[in-house]
């Protein structure tokens, strides 16, 4: 009977924390939707919107390991109403800011908050997922990609027309998702400790099969992997809309409306992906999503603008399509440190995206950002390394019942 339990996906908490999701994440695409506003504003370079983007990343990457690791040993349940409060706070700073320093202060509250909420709600993705650990994830994750979706059209229709002040009324979102977390908290204090057995349990099994020298070079592969992922996807999160407003000279709002339909594929992506792994394997899309971006990065420089539209849309499902896939792929490996993990990558991704928007955003202000996206197209060929992942699903079959 437990163990029937506990391979039953429960699919009201999979919706309700890739709701808070959603929100969570259409708070942070504000600040690069922003960012075609606050630099005519307060008269910045690529590069100090780069830093910008680092400040929030950074500290979203260095505390979400950090809290993933003490909730291993200690489970925080309402952490997560915690990191909403973090959230609404740098929303506020965020409408009122009168100085690029209190942008940066508003960045770091807004990353702190996502340093709490993203290990804990991938631990509670997992927890809920039964048997569907691909797509209990990528639900999880494509309700954080529909909400960066959201931030361009906030920004075409609302703080474009508003100004900065206008992002105060979005303060609410924040506590409408503490609201809902509330809920989610109840049910992941009630099963943490039954699971947290359970993944002991299968942590001891699981590194009988795979090797501890096995398992750390996994990892360096993963974390290769999302290097590569998220520097080219950091490319067009924060520097699309510059891009087509400076080769095409498209206007702000139409060159959010097509940031929107890029970050659309990504959560297309990121849902397709996650189910596609549940049936050819994680190993098949991981590999598949990184290298079978590459052609169409390469072109992407040296097309017109309607190419531009359809090439960034098939990157974005592509390379999208992985995301999930691969923090599914490390928590196989380390069954036993869950919130660790989910912690590590998602920090990880978040810090090279930070450093990589402050590198590429350098790099625009000597160059060009059309010579950025050159650069950035050979990123993908770095999937190659995927080829050396272990066939974790095959060895877990192995198991015996």
């Amino acid at each position: 009977m437990a163990g029937r339990k506990a391979d039953a996906t429960v699919f009201t908490i999979l919706f309700a924390i890739s709701f808070a999701h959603f929100l969570n994440d259409t708070i942070q695409s504000l600040l690069p939707a922003l960012y075609p506003v606050i630099k005519e504003t307060f008269a910045l370079s690529y590069g100090q919107i780069g830093i910008i983007t680092l400040v929030f990343q950074m500290s979203a990457a260095f505390f979400q390991p950090l809290v993933g690791f003490l909730a291993d040993k200690r489970p925080m349940p309402y952490s997560l109403v915690i990191a909403m409060a973090l959230t609404f706070v740098g929303v506020l700073l965020l409408s009122v800011a009168p100085t690029y320093a209190v942008l940066l202060v508003a960045a770091l509250f807004i990353g702190l908050g996502s340093s709490i909420f993203h290990p804990e709600s991938s631990r509670v993705a997992r927890m809920a997922a039964g048997k569907k650990r691909g797509l209990a994830q990528s639900l999880f994750q494509v309700g954080g990609n529909a909400g960066s979706a959201m931030g361009p059209l906030l920004a075409a229709f609302v703080i474009v027309a508003i100004g900065q002040s206008g992002i105060a009324w979005f303060s609410t979102i924040p506590l409408i998702g503490a609201v809902v977390l509330w809920k989610v908290c109840r049910w992941y204090r009630d099963r943490v400790y039954e699971r947290a057995i359970g993944a002991k349990h299968a942590a001891a099994d699981l590194f009988l099969l795979l090797p501890r020298t096995q398992v750390t070079l996994a990892i360096v592969i993963l974390l290769t992997l999302i290097f590569s992922k998220q520097f080219y996807m950091t490319s067009l999160m924060n520097y699309y809309t510059f891009y087509l407003i400076e080769v095409f000279h498209v206007a702000v709002p139409t060159a959010q409306i097509y940031l929107f339909f890029y970050l659309f594929s990504v959560a297309f992506g990121t849902l397709l992906g996650g189910w596609l792994s549940d049936y050819f394997g994680r190993k098949t899309i991981i590999w598949f999503s990184i290298l079978g971006a590459l052609p169409f990065t390469l072109m992407l420089p040296y097309a017109g603008l309607l190419w531009t539209a359809i090439l960034t849309i098939i990157i974005g499902t592509i390379m999208a399509s992985s995301m999930a896939v691969i923090v599914v792929f490390a928590q196989d490996l380390i069954p036993g440190r869950i919130g660790m993990v989910s912690g590590l990558f998602l920090g990880f991704a978040f810090g090279m995206g930070g450093i990589g928007a402050a590198l590429l955003g350098q790099l625009a202000d000597h160059t060009s950002l059309q010579y950025v996206y050159k650069i950035c197209s050979f990123l993908p060929a770095m999937g190659i390394v995927a080829a050396f992942l272990p066939d974790i699903e095959r060895k877990v079959r192995q198991l015996p019942d």
